[in-house]
């Protein structure tokens, strides 16, 4: 008898294994620019999990999900994604009494069981990001900054991002309201699966990839024109922090993403070498998961790649295809006026090989150095009215404590640390 592989479940062979190890190592050395710490969830969960955090009702959990009983009669699944596992992770172990904000990554195997396709199996691997403790608009943005980093450094061209939001639950029941009214009268027309979804959840009619479904959501009413005072200045946030880092996005108001649990900031990193499957990672917020699994109520942001794809735009592209660093540098921010240029100047650092941290939990000045000192930053720079407005700061060295004047500009400062 010849053996062969579970339909979906491929080899990864040593004759392209070095792609993989290209990428993996590029997610990795990443992270640690962006202060991300990996974390490693298992592959079988309760199946209650994901039944709680992605939607009972969703196709994933009820079509697509490895679910078996195990010899104790305990229904136990294969993850078909991450996020849940490292929420459930987050709160089982309290990672979040170390430190409220809990910037996390991973790489690893999920399981689908879908049909397979190019660039999708149904043993498939994902890299991540989840960002979970804070609702600054500016973290949004640092997640997206991250995945875009990513592929461009990876030699990608040809991105764009597609944007929207959502809302919150309150706005859901309004939206919803408004899509099943426009939707009644097209029932006939749509596809049998977004028939169940307009009873269930109508939201995910929009996520429908069908040409007769795509025809009808065109006109579908917006989210974003559902939003409470409180999302739509969220969502503004979001987008000047993006014009601000020139991160180009379209507004694409019928995005929405095929999982339950994402509320405000959803958004997709696109490719046009993948053709109609151009979509190569995506998130957004899940602010209502951590309480939904049992922990408080606790704001997070996040995505997903999926690592198959990836290497096969890379080809086609012909891109190049626990250390957590002590970071070399901390920059505080006194006052509101001077963020954007602590976030500006941020990215722009850290596309220079520099690893930094900034607050995004508006903590006092105190509290900031305080993080400064726990993280084991080598240099330290504090903006605020004064330094805003000279364009002169002060760089510390943690170690010796010896200051010097810097210019608040890239350079400036790469100068200074490299002496």
């Amino acid at each position: 008898m010849k053996y062969r592989s579970v339909r979906g479940m491929n080899d990864i062979l040593p004759a392209v294994i070095s792609q993989w190890q290209v990428v993996e190592e590029k997610i990795r050395e990443l992270m640690i620019r962006y202060r991300y710490h990996e974390i490693r969830p298992p592959l079988l969960e309760y199946t209650e999990l994901f039944k709680r955090g992605i939607g009972e009702d969703s196709d994933l959990v009820g079509k697509e999900m490895y679910t078996f009983s195990d010899k104790r009669g305990r229904s136990l699944t294969l993850r078909p994604e991450a996020t849940a596992s490292v929420v459930r992770a987050y709160l089982e172990h309290n990672i979040d009494t170390k430190e409220p904000l809990q910037k996390l990554y991973y790489l690893g195997p999920m399981f689908r069981y879908e049909k397979p396709q190019k660039g999708r199996s149904r043993q498939f691997h994902q890299y991540g990001v989840e960002a979970i403790g804070s609702l600054d608009p500016a973290l949004d943005v640092e997640v997206i900054d991250i995945a875009w980093a990513l592929l461009e450094e990876l030699g990608l061209s040809g991105l764009s991002l597609r944007l929207n939001s959502i809302g919150c639950r309150a706005d859901f029941k309004g939206y919803r309201q408004k899509l099943k009214e426009y939707f009644a009268t097209r029932l006939a027309s749509i596809c049998e699966n977004c028939r169940q979804r307009y009873q269930t959840n109508p939201l995910r009619i929009l996520d429908c990839k069908k040409e007769e479904c795509r025809l009808h959501i065109q006109s579908a009413p917006a989210s974003v024109d559902y939003l409470c005072s409180e999302c739509s200045r969220h969502f503004s946030a979001v987008r000047n922090y993006l014009n601000q880092l020139n991160l180009t996005y379209v507004i694409d108001p019928h995005l929405v993403r095929g999982l339950d649990y994402y509320t405000r900031t959803v958004f997709e990193l696109i490719s046009s070498h993948l053709g109609a499957q151009d979509s190569l990672l995506g998130g957004g917020r899940y602010d209502d998961l951590v309480e939904l699994l049992g922990g408080p109520s606790t704001p997070a942001v996040g995505f997903a790649g999926g690592m198959e794809r990836l290497i096969l735009v890379l080809k086609e592209a012909k891109g190049r295809v626990d250390r957590m660093a002590r970071p070399d540098l901390f920059i505080a921010a006194l006052g509101n006026e001077s963020r954007s240029l602590v976030i500006s100047l941020a990215q722009q650092l850290r596309r220079q090989n520099i690893s930094l941290d900034i607050d995004y939990r508006s903590r006092s000045l105190r509290k900031q150095m305080t993080y400064a000192n726990q993280i084991n930053a080598q240099h330290l720079i504090v903006i605020g009215p004064d330094e805003l407005a000279s364009g002169i700061g002060n760089i510390k060295e943690m170690d010796s404590g010896r200051e010097r004047k810097i210019s608040l500009t890239v350079e400036g400062i790469q100068a200074a640390m490299e002496k």
